[in-house]
This record gives structure tokens, C-alpha cells and sequence, in this order.
């Protein structure tokens, strides 16, 4: 297996491994169940929505992500026979900008920019990754999003169009890109199954469930990613111990 300094650019998923969106959906959610009676408790209405999100994300792949949220909410509504206006639609859409950072991403990805290139691959359109970049303190080299590649992960489309923009702007051939992400079925099965290394962030070790992500197929799940750890400072302390005389 190749450690990690064998690698001379990260990608990065963003929601939900840079942002913590599982805080910030809830965060949006849980006024809108407690004010429309929807008895589910904040696992149930997280699991709800990564099915749900994952459904419309699959079935209109040309839309922008916030148009992507307002169905989510709009279906929602329906599971619990709630009527969802189309301004709460709307302000659901919008909300990506107010999802905040998990408070180790700014530190860790300041020190690892100072080692590796850093590309953003994530299901947002660009006005609300803008928002979301804010929050992280850092500038990327490359940002791709469902806007640009017209689909969403966990769709190949989405990697193998990263992987061809990464060579041709910035030199680094897929064997030397490492694929960081908290989702295992956005992101590490699908990144596995073109020949990437991955290292899974995973944000809910201890938890159970899967959450706000659908869980992987029998045969995702077979998908082991190169890497684990529990969160973004774990990974940065990792490539330190590597990195130190004493590593």
C-alpha cells in the first residue's frame, strides 16, 4: 500500500467531510418537522433525506444543486403528508452557505495546503461552494462541481472528468492523487472503482448508521478505501508522524 506522502495532490468531497452538513441540515430540518408535527427523531430525518437527495440527484442530473434541495424538501413534505410551500422550498435551497465548517477543517487543510495540491469534487453548484469556501480559510487549486460535470456523485462521470482536469491543469497524473471523503457511497466506491486511492474521513465512527448518506450496496461495500480516519486533524497529525524524524 502507498502512504500517504507517496501522493502529491488531495481531492476532497466536501459536504460532510469538510462541512458539516449533517449539522447544518438538521439545523434547517428540525424547525420545519417540530413546526409541521413531523414525529421523526434527527436520525430518521437524516436517513430520509440522503435517500431522498440521492433519488433526485440521480433523476435530474441537470439541475443545481439548491433546485436539488427544494425537491428534496418538497418530497419530504410528501413522506409525511406535510404541504411545503415554495418559499420554505426555496429558503431550503439556500441554506448550503449557513452549513458550517467542522471546527478542525481551516487548521488541517492550512497545513496540508503546504504539502499538496488541494481540488474540490462536490455535488454543489459553484455559487454555493463560494459560501462554503468562506468557511474553510483556504483557496483550492481546482474546484469541480455538479455544475461543471452535469451529473452527481456517486455517478464516474464526476471523477473521471476531475481526473482529466487535474492532469491537464496541473500536471498530476491519478496515481498520485488521493481521494479524501467522509462518504462511502458518493465518493469511495465510486473513486475505488476507477483505480483511485481513498482515504475515508469517517466522521461517524461510534455513531452507527450511515445518516445523511445512503448506505452502500452489498457490493460497495466490499470497497475498502486505502485509508482511515476519524476526522480532518487525525489525517493531518497522520502526515506529520510521516513526515517527523520519528515517523
Amino acid at each position: 500500500m502507498s502512504a500517504m506522502t507517496d501522493f502529491t495532490a488531495l481531492t476532497f468531497d466536501c459536504y460532510g467531510t469538510l462541512i458539516d452538513w449533517e449539522r447544518g441540515i438538521l439545523a434547517e430540518l428540525r424547525p420545519w418537522a417540530d413546526a409541521h408535527g413531523v414525529a421523526a427523531g434527527d436520525e430518521a430525518l437524516l436517513e430520509a433525506f440522503g435517500v431522498t437527495e440521492a433519488d433526485c440527484e440521480r433523476e435530474t442530473p441537470d439541475r443545481l444543486y439548491p433546485a436539488i434541495l427544494a425537491n428534496v424538501l418538497m418530497r419530504l413534505g410528501s413522506r409525511w403528508s406535510v404541504h411545503v410551500s415554495d418559499r420554505e422550498a426555496e429558503e431550503f435551497g439556500r441554506s448550503v452557505g449557513r452549513w458550517p465548517a467542522f471546527s478542525d477543517s481551516p487548521a488541517a487543510l492550512g497545513y496540508l495546503k503546504q504539502h499538496y495540491k488541494l481540488v474540490i469534487i462536490s455535488n454543489v453548484d459553484r455559487a454555493s461552494f463560494a459560501r462554503s469556501q468562506q468557511r474553510l480559510g483556504v483557496t483550492f487549486d481546482r474546484v469541480i462541481t455538479a455544475e461543471d460535470v452535469k451529473s452527481y456523485k456517486p455517478s464516474r462521470r464526476n471523477f473521471e472528468y476531475a481526473l482529466e482536469d487535474i492532469r491537464r491543469t496541473l500536471s498530476v497524473p491519478p496515481d498520485k492523487i488521493l481521494h479524501v471523503a467522509q462518504s462511502v457511497f458518493h465518493d469511495i466506491v465510486p473513486a475505488k472503482s476507477i483505480g483511485l486511492h481513498t482515504m475515508w474521513i469517517n466522521r461517524r465512527r461510534g455513531q452507527g448508521g450511515w445518516g445523511a448518506t445512503p448506505a452502500p450496496s452489498a457490493d460497495g461495500a466490499a470497497a475498502r478505501p486505502d485509508f482511515e480516519v476519524g476526522s480532518l486533524e487525525e489525517l493531518a497529525a497522520l502526515h506529520r508522524r510521516l513526515v517527523s524524524p520519528a515517523g
